[in-house]
């Protein structure tokens, strides 16, 4: 494993070893902190010896609800991250607000009179001829360009590689496809994007040996969608290329890379409903229950990570509700943990729109160790 490193004004440097860095943080010459992917990393307190930087590459495998990223240089694999799109949510609730739009357009219609005298207001303008990005295809792209801009805040990577999408049939319907140039054209004023089809992603995974589950994609481990984003980014250090002499021609695999040991990091976002002023039923009197938005009758905002007691037990988790006296706290999943009063619920770090689930340190299973020229 390798620890991130930046400079006092916050430029990336190459990153360093464990001990290293407890050793700066002992000597005072550097801090240690987490950035909001729950990256430990450490800034520099005074100029750096070496400014000097080596390839570091960024994979991104797009998908419509997980994505892959890996962080990957010659020697270490930096980071590995499974992203849980936020796909469906954004689906289901935009159709939802569809449905309480026309419902409540058409209570307002006074049914008694003839249609031509009705409160029915004509279209001003053709608005299906623009090109928008829908807003579920919308949120999955940036969910992803928001973890890959905090990656470049750590990294020193000039290099994005990303998987070309390529659907078949009516190209327009594939989610994935819709937003794949908003998303390319994005990146690229971030770094160098290189993009790669799936038969080159599938034919360097075999040979680097890397073993991808595909019996159940939605499983959070880094075989599902991590090992495509190590592979992308090993394209970078590992080509195919093609060869000819004086009597015979061919083509080898060329370069080298170290598939090592490094976080793996599962994020998504917190399902918070947005405020509601109109539900789904009308309530009794014309008086509307709060419904939705991040704000808690408490000190706490929805989406705060807290560490809580209830009983003997003690728990850390996302605040996820409230009530009159009690916080609801939720593990990262989103499942109740507990409803606690306000006094033992203790606040660890405020909301970043996030949900963090790191675990230490994973290896893409592999029956391979390192590639030689």
């Amino acid at each position: 494993m390798r620890v991130p490193v930046i400079s006092a004004d916050s430029t990336p440097l190459m990153p360093t070893k464990p001990s290293r860095a407890r050793r700066w943080i002992k000597d005072g010459k550097a801090i240690g902190k987490f950035d909001k992917l729950g990256i430990f990393y450490v800034q520099l307190l005074s100029e750096p010896s070496d400014v000097e930087t080596q390839e570091i590459v960024i994979g991104l495998d797009p998908g419509k609800l997980f994505s892959g990223i890996a962080v990957q240089s010659q020697k270490f694999t930096l980071q590995m991250l499974h992203l849980v799109l936020p796909f469906k949510t954004v689906k289901e609730r935009m159709e939802t607000r569809s449905m309480m739009r026309r419902n409540r357009r058409g209570r307002r219609i006074n049914r008694k009179l003839s249609f031509n005298a009705r409160n029915h207001r004509q279209a001003r303008f053709d608005n299906r001829r623009n090109s928008k990005l829908p807003p579920s295809i919308r949120a999955n792209k940036d969910l992803e360009y928001r973890v890959i801009s905090l990656l470049l805040q750590l990294y020193p990577i000039k290099t994005l590689v990303i998987e070309e999408v390529e659907a078949r049939g009516n190209k327009g319907f594939s989610p994935v496809m819709v937003g794949q140039r908003y998303q390319i054209s994005r990146l690229s004023e971030l770094a160098d994007v290189v993009l790669k089809k799936g038969w080159e992603t599938s034919n360097l995974r075999k040979h680097l040996g890397l073993h991808k589950e595909k019996s159940d994609k939605s499983l959070q481990i880094p075989e599902t969608h991590a090992v495509d984003a190590v592979t992308l980014a090993s394209s970078e250090f590992v080509k195919y290329q093609t060869w000819a002499g004086a009597k015979n021609h061919g083509a080898s695999w060329v370069g080298s890379v170290d598939i090592t040991e490094s976080q793996f990091t599962i994020v998504r976002r917190p399902p918070i409903s947005r405020r509601q002023l109109h539900l789904m039923s009308f309530s009794k009197g014309g008086n509307r229950r709060k419904y939705g938005g991040s704000a808690t009758r408490h000190r706490f905002r929805k989406g705060d990570f807290v560490k809580a007691s209830q009983g003997t037990k003690t728990f850390f988790g996302w605040v996820s509700g409230d009530t009159e006296k009690q916080v609801s706290v939720s593990d990262a999943n989103w499942k109740r943990l507990g409803q606690c009063t306000v006094k033992k619920v203790k606040l660890i770090r405020r909301s970043t729109g996030l949900i963090i689930t790191a675990v230490k340190t994973a290896r893409v299973a592999s029956l391979w160790c390192t590639l030689c020229d």
